[in-house]
């Protein structure tokens, strides 16, 4: 297995956790929360919904480093 497929195989991957990562967090909120429309913005996180939130960072950030690393490694084809 070369590099390329390795980082193909972890974008792939962490698009997909990352997706349902996003959408299991707004799945709480009402439709006017999601524009801007509740009132209670600093409050903290706790349970399932701080494990959504640093997942979510995690996520984000391993897709941008495999992405990243895509284009500074070499192809072999």
């Amino acid at each position: 297995m070369n590099w390329n497929r390795i980082l193909a195989i972890v974008e792939i991957t962490t698009a997909v956790l990352l997706t349902i990562f996003v959408l299991l967090q707004s799945k709480g909120a009402g439709l006017g929360a999601v524009f801007g429309g509740e009132g209670n913005v600093y409050r903290t996180k706790r349970g399932a919904e701080r494990v959504l939130f640093i997942g979510t960072i995690i996520l984000g950030v391993l897709f941008a480093g495999a992405a990243i690393a895509t284009l500074i490694l070499p192809s072999t084809a």
